[in-house]
């Protein structure tokens, strides 16, 4: 099983200035950075083949990976046009989106709990979303829904004529089958030949649930603590409300 982890945004919407900014990835909770949790995790999971996908300020994240010293190679993958959408960065990492085996696509600006990811790594090869269906109503969370199981909707904005039994917030993590990731990588190398490299990669994984060529198993990890960070105020209720939730974990590099 492979992780990707999407890291190359700029975190714009963290209101912090120009000489200040710097990727969301290196976000320090506890004196650790969400890469350096990430690492762990997946670690602790049994995940050590993954690859980075790297853009704004990509000396300071490999300057983080030599602190860290994790014992496993991390590949690293450039988008130099990080100022587009996700689709763009996703492309970047096709080859190892489509080299064999199980792929987590993971966000890389997410505090989350363990049972955030076993939840997805559980079992043997499938394809597996996560939904929480504990969200707060609004245009930004991504809504997951079902409807006998089944994804109908992967999407901010809902259709209002859209029918489902089951609605919730998307965690920013996927699991793909290895013929799922193939497929996967040629809708998002649709989306860049077409000219439309400035879209969130969800998108692109929207179109893939609703072509109904693959079966999605979706695991509810609803009362399991994360956060998705994107404002200043999600930084604060990173720190004290979802932070004091998890079980304290050991440095990569001790």
């Amino acid at each position: 099983m492979r992780a990707i982890i999407l890291a190359a945004g700029l975190g714009l919407r963290l209101q912090q200035p120009p000489q200040a900014q710097f990727p969301k990835c290196l976000l320090q909770f506890d004196g650790m950075s969400l890469l350096e949790r990430h690492l762990q995790m997946l670690e602790n999971a049994g995940v050590t083949d993954v690859v980075l996908a790297l853009g704004f300020q990509p000396e300071s994240v490999q300057a983080e990976l030599e602190r860290i010293n994790w014992p496993h190679k991390v590949e690293t993958a450039l988008n130099t046009r990080y100022d587009l959408g996700s689709v763009l960065t996703v492309h970047t990492v096709a080859e190892a989106l489509t080299r064999g085996g199980d792929v987590l696509l993971m966000d890389a600006d997410v505090l989350y709990d363990e049972r955030i990811l076993n939840a997805l790594v559980a079992g043997e090869t499938v394809n597996r979303l996560l939904i929480d269906r504990d969200f707060e109503a609004g245009d930004e969370p991504v809504k997951l829904c079902l409807k006998d199981d089944v994804p109908v909707e992967l999407r901010k904005q809902l259709a209002v004529n859209l029918e489902y039994d089951t609605i919730g917030e998307s965690v920013g993590f996927f699991r793909f089958r290895q013929e799922t990731a193939q497929r996967f990588a040629e809708i998002v190398a649709g989306y860049v030949e077409s000219g439309r490299a400035n879209m969130p990669h969800e998108e692109a994984v929207r179109d893939l649930l609703l072509e109904r060529s693959q079966v999605f198993h979706t695991a509810d990890v609803t009362g399991a603590p994360w956060i998705e960070i994107d404002f200043p105020n999600d930084v604060v209720r990173a720190s004290t409300e979802i932070l004091p939730q998890l079980q304290p974990l050991v440095s990569a590099s001790r």
